[in-house]
C-alpha cells in the first residue's frame, strides 16, 4: 500500500517529541531562490525576491509552544488595473501559539476571527507552513502600481442602454426628483402672487 505524497516542506518542520521542555529555540528562515520561485508560484506572485523570517520558538506552559517573531518579504504581483508589475516589501510581526488541549468550537457557524494565532498542536510544528501563510495574509489583496486609478467599467448587452454606478444609486434619483418637486413648488408659490 503506498502512501500519499507529502506536500512540499519550505521550512523546517520540528518534531514536538523532540523539542526540549523549558528550552527557547532561535528560528530564522532564508529560503534560498529556487524554493522562492516556488513560493511564488504557489502564491501567485509574479517574484518573491527575498523572504526571511526570524523570531523564537518558546515553551508556553508546560505542553504549549508559542512562535514571536517577524516577516520580511519583496514580492511581485500584476497591477489588478494594469497589469504591470507592483512590488511590495511587506514588515510583519507573527505571533502563533500551538495548544495541546486547542478545542475547535463546536457551533455549526462559527465566526472566523480575521487573524488566527492558535492552532491545536500536533506530533509536528511546520514552520515553513506558517511562513507561508504569514506571507499569504500579509499580501496586498488589489495592488496598484502608481498613479493608476480604477476607472468605471460600463457593461451591456447589445441594444441595451448601459447602466452606470449612478443609475444604480436609487436614493440618489429620489433625491433628484424631490429637489425638482421642491422647485416646482418654490414657482407655484411666486407665480400666485
Amino acid at each position: 500500500m503506498r502512501s500519499e505524497p507529502r506536500p512540499a516542506r519550505f521550512g523546517p518542520v520540528l518534531r514536538v517529541a523532540e523539542l526540549a521542555p523549558g528550552q527557547s529555540r532561535d528560528i530564522l528562515i532564508e529560503p534560498q531562490p529556487q524554493v522562492c520561485a516556488d513560493i511564488a508560484e504557489l502564491l501567485d506572485l509574479t517574484a518573491l525576491r527575498k523572504l526571511r523570517l526570524q523570531g523564537v520558538l518558546a515553551p508556553l506552559g508546560r505542553r504549549d509552544w508559542r512562535f514571536s517573531g517577524h516577516l520580511g518579504a519583496t514580492v511581485v504581483q500584476p497591477c489588478v488595473v494594469t497589469l504591470a508589475p507592483v512590488t511590495t516589501r511587506i514588515e510583519d510581526d507573527i505571533t502563533r501559539t500551538w495548544r495541546a488541549d486547542f478545542a475547535e468550537p463546536e457551533a455549526d457557524e462559527v465566526e472566523i476571527p480575521e487573524i488566527v494565532e492558535e492552532e491545536p498542536l500536533g506530533t509536528e510544528i511546520d514552520l515553513g507552513a506558517m511562513m507561508i501563510e504569514a506571507l499569504a495574509l500579509a499580501l496586498p489583496d488589489y495592488p496598484r502600481a502608481e498613479g493608476v486609478a480604477l476607472g468605471e467599467a460600463v457593461f451591456a448587452a447589445p441594444g441595451t442602454a448601459p447602466m452606470t454606478d449612478d443609475d444604480a444609486k436609487p436614493f440618489a434619483g429620489l433625491a433628484a426628483l424631490r429637489e425638482k418637486l421642491a422647485d416646482d413648488d418654490d414657482d407655484d408659490e411666486t407665480g400666485d402672487a
